[in-house]
């Protein structure tokens, strides 16, 4: 008798730890699993970014927010990302403390005003307007940003995570496609130099008020049903934020956060760099042009990486070195055909407008469309890394936090370089050495990337090292707990 107590405590245990109650383990029907299903889930956040950041870069992406002049726009895109510096690792900690769900609701309440003051300043150059816009946008995506990515990390297996990875980023781009469409076909006659038309402003306001109501369906952690009929884990929430504070500074203190820092504030630095290109010598029509089929490029990085992340064919030590090498000799290259570029208009007399229309425009338009797609492809490494390091979800959202913080950062100063009016040419060669300058400590990051990654769940609280994790692929104790009282009902 005293046997079957035991086990029956051993059962509990183990259904405890995989987060499974008697409410959690109910039977649930079909749609209930696809409902609670990481991949729809992971769909979700996938729209929600679509909708959010989505339809913010379909309007950077065509060169200062769809301005004639890049700097209003540079200085409140900067005011932005200083919020963010603080708010996405403010919004990290309370996420693990009020649950990453409803942080990640106040993540699509500030997005839509920002676009709105585009609206206004292009069609009554009102201006304060685009600074609030600014900030409210900042408030927002730090929320957003510390909270998509754990749930696109943190609620799938390992073995799904470039793939969900791929869904994710790749669904934000379906924002940039489809707002980038509008604003090509609103926009397709003006062959000239100058700012898109305010109607194109509408439409994208009305797309991203869809961000709150996709958010109110996302499930929480726990209520998560794997595909093996595993509930997702149950999140501590009575945790203080000293607590979370401690966990957070131990956290960057390893070796694998700090030495991703350079090129989390780096590899994106070009970004603004690529609004004024546009902006000083693309026509309006090609400007959107290139956001949509920049947005294009990106999309097919999200799909390709998310593939070629989830291969079996290489160990993941193998993959991480050969994806960073590949990156290191594409962007020093790209880098060059580009000053090249900037170099030859920048000379320009009379002052050049690429359109399509007008030979040489696929030279300078490539070199865009490339660096783009460089750019989303080092976004994706990044954050397979992260996922490659990592496994709990507490873990994640706060390493997901310090990788929008310091990226921020790096938006913030870059933006800020571009408000000041500084040459094009200045600007892309900041961005060249930025570059470099991450290659070392990325390096020996890389060199460290494990097969499994590490539950650090007892680790931050400094109570163990961290051991691997078997849960990644339903093993260790989600395996024991099926083995002794069956597949869990779910």
């Amino acid at each position: 008798m005293s046997a079957a107590n035991d086990k029956r405590i051993e059962n509990s245990n183990a259904l405890e730890l995989a987060g499974g109650s008697d409410e959690q383990t109910r039977p649930a029907s079909r749609l209930t699993r696809w409902y609670r299903s990481p991949l729809f889930n992971v769909i979700l956040v996938g729209l929600i970014s679509f909708t959010q950041p989505g339809i913010w870069n379909a309007l950077n992406n065509t060169g200062a927010g769809g301005q004639q002049e890049p700097y209003l726009v540079n200085g409140s895109n900067s005011l932005t990302f200083g919020i963010m510096v603080f708010g996405c690792t403010i919004f990290g900690i309370v996420a693990n403390r009020i649950g990453v769900k409803k942080v990640l609701i106040i993540g699509t309440l500030g997005y839509a005003p920002y676009s709105a003051s585009l609206y206004v300043n292009n069609r009554y150059g009102t201006e304060w307007f685009v600074l609030f816009g600014g900030a409210t946008c900042g408030i927002a995506a730090s929320a957003l940003w510390a909270s998509e990515g754990a749930i696109a990390l943190g609620y799938g297996d390992v073995k799904d995570r470039g793939k969900f990875t791929g869904i994710w980023l790749g669904l934000r781009e379906l924002g940039q496609l489809i707002g980038s469409s509008i604003q090509l076909s609103l926009n397709v006659s003006t062959s000239s130099r100058g700012k898109v038309g305010y109607t194109t402003y509408l439409v994208l306001i009305a797309l991203q008020c869809l961000g709150l109501p996709l958010a109110l369906l996302v499930s929480p952690p726990e209520k998560v049903i794997h595909s093996d009929g595993r509930r997702g884990r149950v999140v501590a929430k009575d945790t203080t934020i000293k607590a979370e504070l401690s966990k957070t500074w131990k956290l960057i203190k390893r070796k694998q956060m700090f030495l991703l820092i350079p090129i989390l504030v780096g590899f994106n630095f070009n970004g603004t760099y690529l609004g004024i290109y546009m902006t000083k010598y693309f026509s309006v029509r090609a400007r959107t042009l290139g956001s949509l089929v920049s947005g294009i490029a990106a999309t097919f990085a999200n799909i390709f990486w998310g593939w070629f992340y989830d291969l079996k064919y290489f160990s993941r030590p193998t993959l991480a070195k050969i994806c960073w090498l590949f990156f290191v000799i594409t962007m020093l290259a790209s880098f060059g055909w580009q000053v090249s570029n900037e170099k030859l208009y920048g000379d320009s007399n009379p002052r050049v407008t690429l359109d399509w229309e007008n030979p040489g425009f696929g030279r300078g338009f490539a070199s865009m469309v490339f660096l783009r797609f460089l750019n989303e492809s080092h976004y994706m490494f990044v954050y397979w890394i992260v996922g490659a390091f990592f496994d709990d979800i507490e873990t994640l959202t706060l390493a997901v936090s310090l990788v929008r913080t310091f990226e921020s950062v790096g938006s913030s100063v870059s933006f800020g370089i571009g408000a000041a009016a500084v040459s094009p040419m200045i600007n892309l060669i900041i961005s060249f050495v930025m570059f470099g300058l991450t290659i070392p400590a990325t390096s020996a990051v890389v060199f460290m990337v494990p097969e499994r990654p590490v539950d650090l769940r007892k680790d931050v609280d400094g109570s163990s090292s961290g051991e691997e994790s078997e849960v990644a692929d339903g093993s260790g104790v989600f395996a024991k707990a099926a083995e002794s009282s069956g597949p869990l009902k779910g």
